[in-house]
């Protein structure tokens, strides 16, 4: 199930990214009319027209190439990073016309930073901070050269960068702790209060997506549907804690005889779905009779009694049994009523034993 979690985190972390990318996409325009403002209105005679407007009308292109192209549009965290780049790069053009490092302009270099740390994660947002730092002390040496590199400019860059370092530092701690708690409110909504297997709408959705990479490679799978026989029985003797006990013993059966990529659900009720992944049907009939054994032997004690919790298992197989998920899990349905019938024993046998 490792595989199929970080495919379903990654497209959840797709999205989100998306709704990043757009956000960024409306920031670059508002960067651009505060720059034309600022440089036109409020200081027009600072600005070098030519250059200036040549950085903007590359912004202007770069951002719109971005935003058009389909395959870049796609790869929404490369978008995201080259529009971080494009405005670190026109800022630094634009300040080097405008009074360097000491331009009110300078500030707007939080902009990257903040959109790299909301977006990228830690790394990205310390190389964008570190680039940053390089872009304002190149600023510092437009006009002065190399010589202007002493003590007091680095007192003043530090007085300047430090803000920006921080920021950085709690927006990246804030993003990946919002990053955190959206993985876990999205597990818990996939699982299965009781047993914390998946529930039947997280598993619908992994195994048709298992099926259409096993349809592609031509490979197999197996689905294994899982009865806990006399649970009513079970509820009615012992109440339904006794039976929320039953139902945990075979989640727990499951989890030892299946592998980690496989997927595992509840499917409702007194049911269980598993998908087994490039498994032939040898081999579930082999698991399917293992989980009967694990279930037999895992016993548990209520009010002095021994509890003993029995399984039927039905087992199809694709592309032998059917060519959809849907036939599949069909067929599985009916050989778990086969196997109930076949190994039908009279009402309450094998199933509480008194001590």
């Amino acid at each position: 199930m490792t595989t199929d979690r970080w495919e379903r985190c990654n497209d959840q972390e797709r999205a989100q990214l998306r709704g990043f990318a757009r956000s960024i996409a409306e920031v670059e325009w508002l960067l651009l009319v505060v720059i034309l403002v600022y440089l036109f209105v409020a200081q027009p005679a600072l600005a070098n027209p030519l250059i200036v407007i040549g950085a903007l009308g590359v912004f202007v292109l770069a951002a719109l190439i971005l935003r058009y192209t389909p395959r870049l549009r796609a790869k929404v965290q490369l978008k995201i990073t080259l529009e971080i780049l494009a405005m670190v790069g026109v800022l630094t053009v634009v300040l080097s016309q405008v009074g360097g490092e000491t331009s009110a302009l300078v500030n707007f270099y939080l902009l990257p930073v903040i959109a790299a740390a909301m977006a990228l994660g830690t790394r990205a947002t310390l190389l964008v901070t570190a680039l940053v730092c390089v872009c304002y002390l190149l600023l510092a040496t437009v006009d002065a050269g190399l010589q202007s590199l002493d003590r007091m400019l680095f007192a003043e860059a530090l007085g300047v960068l430090v803000p920006f370092v921080l920021i950085a530092f709690l927006t990246g701690s804030l993003a990946e702790n919002i990053r955190r708690a959206n993985r876990r409110i999205r597990s818990l909504a996939d699982r299965d209060e009781l047993t914390k297997l998946l529930n039947i709408g997280a598993f619908m959705r992994l195994a048709e997506r298992a099926h259409k990479n096993t349809a592609r490679t031509e490979g197999a799978y197996s689905i294994l549907l899982v009865d806990v026989d006399h649970l009513k029985k079970i509820n009615d003797s012992y109440g339904h804690e006794a039976g929320n006990r039953a139902l945990r013993v075979v989640a727990e059966a499951l989890l030892r005889v299946t592998r980690s990529e496989d997927l595992i659900a509840r499917f409702g009720g007194d049911e269980f779905i598993a998908l087994l992944a490039n498994s032939e049907v040898t081999v579930a009939t082999d698991i399917a009779q293992r989980l009967r054994s694990v279930v037999y032997a895992a016993t548990f004690e209520v009010n002095m009694d021994i509890v003993r919790v029995q399984v039927s298992v039905g087992v199809a197989n694709y592309p032998l049994d059917g060519e959809t998920l849907e036939k599949i899990m069909a067929v599985a349905d009916r050989a778990m009523y086969a196997d109930k019938e076949l190994r039908a024993l009279p009402e309450g046998q094998l199933v509480i034993q008194k001590r």
